[in-house]
């Protein structure tokens, strides 16, 4: 028989190991996992069992394998370490795939335990079986089966670094009675990597990084999550160079605060002078984003520097490839840049962008408190006023992405998580479970769709059960708010996009959830605010305008006919809240004759 040394609150003692699963158990707790995310059964009976009798970890009852995993993304994404989830033989299994999915294309270190059906019934077409290897295999870096109980600790601690080194998935498949057997060997001890070397770019890339800058009159910065930690640095350089800084939207919460050089954000839920911006530049910097849409970027004059070289020149043509963490490459070249001294170029943008937002914010702020339905952006912008200053704000997919980019405000302390990088509907309130247990401390708030909370409706379940404080704010429209954005510049007459008049502060009150659904605008700051102050779940429902992202009159014919652009314009011509006064601001600090 093997020994573990389990660790609870700095207590080390040794406890016998009898099975396969208690070892497992003990390496995630040497791994110092805390929780795994999952719906018991069957095949998963001998893990659960072991994490009952465990100390320091603990099971928590999702009521779809989904959410699980979506949880365990959002845990990895605010605490940067290994977060786990679990699904049991087939179902269990394929449920865990959208989650999984995710939580790989945003970078997160996440492991799935995948239970199997028994052994000696793998390949005979038993109840239940599929293949965990294959089904796994595009949503990770790493899956492998246990088939026997020599290959532990050591194939687990593999997945475990795998996860940790690779920023993404690791599965571990097992067959339930697998599990059940006796342990083959001590567990031991192993530590694991957590923290990583930093890349610094070559020398040479460097050198021509600073000649391909001071040779160009008009530089423009693009910033994506990449720059997380190079704040100084990107403010450092944009200064030196006079240069406009834009953003994706998942660099937004790193780069807009406190940026005195700031024209917004491109792409589809863009906004301001950024796009603009990236055309008009001799030179465009892209630091740090992996951005998707490749129509929104000049595909010409184009330097990128990411950490990860397989994404390199990958969304457009690059007249150079720079290898190298952000922060440490901008620190390199910043002693080798010549200060420009012409602001001509950034004090028009500046201006264009401020412009741009003038002259579309009023259509979001005339009689905002007599407009019914309500104005979701009134919602937004309020809730951004009302809610804490470190508060983690999980978005679902769809038109919250915009009320998101538009309204949310950075300060460097807050997080926005979301769907991002895969759009998967329903994420919001899974990436809020996830997020409250990894943060306790934090006031988390939900930002739901009627379309998304009604697909996981459930997990409203998981917060009762578990009496976990997140607030839900549902952006209630009656309607699959985007898609029929998408079928409107299609050409094509909405359809099936109708989620019916449904009260989910109703539904959530029979839960065991304190909620209020409103529907005068008059009484949005009153209830919001009300329920974040409030210890525990609350969920409010509001009643939206579901018309409320409406094509312009000045779009053409022509340009409704792509999607891509006539959406891309819509949002660019929308409301974007209390960034004007930003906006305002930063055009007040230029230098004047």
């Amino acid at each position: 028989m093997g020994r573990r040394v389990q660790v609870s609150c700095g207590d080390r003692r040794e406890v016998p190991v009898a099975t396969v699963a208690e070892q497992m158990v003990e390496v995630l707790r040497q791994a110092g996992v805390e929780r795994v995310y999952g719906v018991v059964g069957d095949s998963l009976n001998p893990v659960v069992d072991a994490i009952r009798r465990a100390e320091g970890i603990s099971w928590v009852h999702v009521r779809n394998e989904e959410a699980g995993a979506f949880a365990a993304a959002a845990e990895a994404e605010l605490s940067g370490r290994l977060a786990v989830c679990a699904g049991s033989c087939g179902p269990g299994n394929t449920h865990l795939v959208q989650g999984l999915y995710d939580a790989q294309r945003s970078g997160l270190p996440v492991l799935a335990l995948a239970s199997h059906i028994p052994s000696g019934q793998i390949g005979t077409g038993f109840f239940q079986e599929t293949h965990p290897e294959r089904v796994f295999t595009d949503c990770s870096n790493w899956c492998e089966m246990l088939s026997t109980p020599a290959q532990l600790p050591r194939l687990l601690r593999v997945a475990i670094q795998h996860a940790l080194g690779s920023h993404g998935v690791s599965v571990l498949a097992f067959p339930g009675d697998v599990a059940a057997l006796p342990a083959a060997g001590p567990t031991g001890t192993s530590h694991f990597l957590t923290e990583q070397a930093v890349a610094a770019p070559p020398w040479s890339q460097v050198q021509e990084l600073a000649r391909l800058l001071n040779a160009a009159r008009r530089v423009a910065l693009f910033c994506g999550a990449g720059v997380r930690g190079a704040h100084a640095e990107v403010m450092a350089v944009a200064q030196a160079l006079n240069a406009p800084v834009g953003h994706s939207l998942r660099g937004k919460e790193w780069i807009q605060y406190d940026n005195p050089y700031d024209v917004g954000m491109s792409g589809l839920l863009g906004y301001g002078a950024c796009h603009e911006a990236l055309h008009s530049a001799d030179l465009v910097l892209l630091l740090g984003t992996d951005f998707p849409y490749d129509s929104f970027l000049p595909q010409v004059h184009t330097v990128q520097v990411d950490h990860d070289a397989t994404r390199l020149g990958r969304r457009t043509a690059l007249e150079l490839a720079v290898h190298g963490d952000v922060a440490a490459t901008l620190r390199a070249v910043l002693p080798l840049l010549d200060a420009e001294k012409d602001r001509s170029f950034l004090d028009g943008m500046l201006s264009k962008h401020c412009r741009s937002l003038e002259d579309v914010i009023g259509a979001y702020t005339r009689d905002i408190e007599k407009h019914l339905p309500i104005h979701p952006e009134y919602v937004a912008s309020v809730l951004d006023d009302v809610a804490a200053d470190d508060a983690v704000f999980t978005v679902d997919t769809g038109m919250n992405n915009v009320w998101a980019a538009r309204y949310l405000q950075p300060n460097g302390r807050r997080r926005v998580i979301g769907s991002f990088l895969h759009g998967s509907m329903a994420n919001a309130l899974p990436h809020a479970i996830g997020a409250q247990l990894a943060c306790p401390g934090r006031q988390v708030i939900a930002m739901a769709g009627d379309g998304g909370i009604g697909m996981l409706l459930g997990e409203l379940l998981t917060v009762a059960k578990h009496r976990l404080p997140v607030k839900t704010v549902v952006f209630n429209n009656g309607a699959l708010g985007m898609i029929k954005l998408e079928m409107l510049v299609s050409g094509y007459p909405e359809s099936e996009i109708d989620n019916g008049d449904v009260d989910y502060a109703g539904i959530a009150r029979a839960m065991g959830i304190p909620a209020k659904r409103v529907a005068e605008p008059g009484r949005v700051r009153e209830v919001l605010a009300e329920a974040l102050e409030r210890p525990g779940p609350a969920l409010v429902d509001v009643v939206t305008d579901p018309n409320a992202l409406s094509i312009p009159p000045r779009i053409t014919a022509a340009q409704l006919k792509g999607f891509a652009l006539a959406a891309g314009r819509t949002v660019l011509s929308g409301g974007v809240g209390r960034m004007v006064d930003l906006a305002r601001s930063n055009l007040r600090n230029i230098p004047r004759p």
